[in-house]
């Protein structure tokens, strides 16, 4: 199935939660996203301050970009993983003969080191 933007972008910060900082390929595995996506899902969370890009400078003169999630970023991703949380156990309860198939109904807030 396919996932929508907002399922994406909560992919993305969970995975940099998990991991923390990251090389744009390791995000891109641990997300499960493809190269082209990511940059553009990487620029919005950039831009709303979720998530932070840094330039790493080694002593051999190459620099290495990594991406982080900021404070506001696990905000967002607490608040994403709430409201999925209460709606997954309303449509359990209202139907319960529905098999959940998307990747997302399975986030908890165990599956990575966030505290409260």
């Amino acid at each position: 199935m396919r996932r929508s933007k907002l399922e994406l972008h909560i992919d993305v910060l969970k995975a940099l939660a998990c991991h923390g900082r990251l090389k744009l390929t390791h995000v891109m595995y641990k997300a499960g996203v493809n190269f082209g996506v990511l940059k553009q899902c990487l620029n919005l969370l950039i831009q709303h301050n979720l998530v932070e890009e840094h330039t790493l400078h080694k002593k051999s003169h190459k620099t290495k970009v990594v991406y982080a999630i900021t404070e506001k970023g696990l905000t967002a991703l607490k608040n994403a993983l709430e409201i999925n949380n209460a709606l997954q156990i309303t449509e359990e309860t209202n139907l319960p003969s529905i098999a959940m198939s998307s990747k997302s109904h399975n986030i908890s807030k165990q599956d990575f080191h966030l505290t409260e």
